[in-house]
């Protein structure tokens, strides 16, 4: 996978992420995941097509994903991850990958996204079937969020 492609990622996560928690949260070491992988409680899939074909994979834990959310919706307390919270925080992908499109077309890549679909509960495992899959740990001290890049090969 190009370096330029999971920059563009990394940045635009982190920046849309900073824009929205108050927490401000940075990168942690990047590393290749083995299929299939478990994730956090809740998970945010999103998938790639165009000059990329692949997916892009949000997991969080639930306290992380109600902090993320009440964020996203102003400060608005969150206690449970009620249709308000699940919209906020597949608004958050969307986000994230429509930022990541922009930075990608600037480095000759274009994509397009499919809208988010989020899962939540436990023991969940994701298999990403002939792509390469890059975790990169964005880390705040309230926790972090994996977010998992798959390109397919």
């Amino acid at each position: 996978m190009k370096a330029e492609y999971v920059n563009s990622f990394i940045k635009a996560s982190t920046e849309v992420l900073n824009n929205f928690v108050t927490d401000k949260f940075s990168v942690g070491r990047p590393f290749i995941r083995n299929n299939p992988f478990p994730t956090k409680e809740i998970v945010i899939i999103l998938g790639i097509t165009g000059d990329i074909k692949g997916q892009a994979v949000f997991s969080l834990t639930e306290s992380m994903a109600k902090a993320v959310a009440s964020g996203m919706m102003m400060g608005m307390p969150v206690e449970e991850i009620d249709e308000m919270a699940k919209s906020a925080l597949s608004e958050l992908g969307n986000m994230i990958m429509g930022n990541s499109a922009t930075l990608l077309f600037n480095v000759g890549a274009q994509i397009d996204i499919t809208p988010p679909s989020l899962v939540k509960g436990t023991s969940i495992e994701i298999t990403s079937a002939g792509m390469e899959t890059i975790c990169v740990p964005l880390v705040s001290t309230m926790g972090e969020i994996e977010f998992d890049i798959g390109i397919k090969k």
